[in-house]
């Protein structure tokens, strides 16, 4: 078979900085609001021309960041406490054969007053994500309620989520800190370690838009500890 070249059409800008603490599906953070950028010579409004009549969008994208590490013919999920062996085909893992993700997204409003810029919310992409096509979300074929979900039979559980006194000091000193303190919380309700890790005493951190975000997870309780103001430069 021929190989085949695509040329992304726009990229994402994500308070996710980094892959750990993305949301390992779309809609599970719904605070977490993005942006679609897209570039010459697809930044013309005639691209877009209807897209607002639409609430959600697919996005395939490329998963750039961990192209290089190749793919492998069995991953472990996650969902399967990182032990048990799935196909990579049976699986969202990122490495896959060719590095592509697919992701339904709320599309909060499309921007056409210099290029064209899609608001979104819900999604779990990595700022700077390149992203290769944009398709209207139609519920009437695609909403299928009596699907099966095979190993993913419901919600991951979530865990609670507690600010020490430090960290909701530092929360009050950060730009729009209420929409700030409730992505951290949906981020960290999800248990963004790996499913291998368990020590109470261990201290993450994960970046979320220009903040180091510090935080120990034990008994089912996810602590902020800190919140660090990161330069933008």
């Amino acid at each position: 078979m021929q190989p085949y070249t695509f040329t992304p059409i726009g990229l994402i800008r994500s308070p996710f900085k980094e892959k750990f603490g993305i949301p390992r599906q779309p809609a599970l953070a719904k605070s977490a609001h993005m942006t679609l950028e897209l570039l010459p010579p697809f930044d013309q409004p005639d691209c877009v021309r209807g897209l607002e009549a639409f609430s959600h969008v697919w996005l395939q994208f490329v998963f750039h960041d961990t192209l290089a590490r190749g793919w492998s013919p069995l991953v472990r999920p996650p969902r399967l406490g990182g032990n048990a062996k799935v196909g990579v085909f049976a699986s969202r893992s990122t490495h896959r054969p060719n590095a592509l993700g697919l992701s339904l997204v709320e599309l909060l409003g499309v921007d056409t007053s210099a290029g064209v810029t899609l608001q979104l919310a819900g999604a779990d992409l990595l700022d700077g994500t390149p992203v290769l096509d944009i398709k209207p979300y139609i519920p009437f074929v695609e909403a299928i309620p009596e699907a099966r979900g095979g190993f993913v039979d419901g919600p991951p559980p979530t865990l609670q989520v507690r600010w020490n006194e430090l960290a909701r000091q530092q929360l009050a000193e950060q730009p729009e800190a209420a929409a700030l303190a409730t992505l951290i919380e949906e981020v960290l309700a999800q248990d963004p370690r790996p499913a291998y890790q368990d020590d109470p005493e261990r201290v993450y951190g994960v970046r979320l838009y220009h903040c180091d975000v510090r935080f120990r997870i034990a008994g089912g309780v996810a602590e902020v500890l800190e919140i660090d103001r990161v330069d933008q430069n």
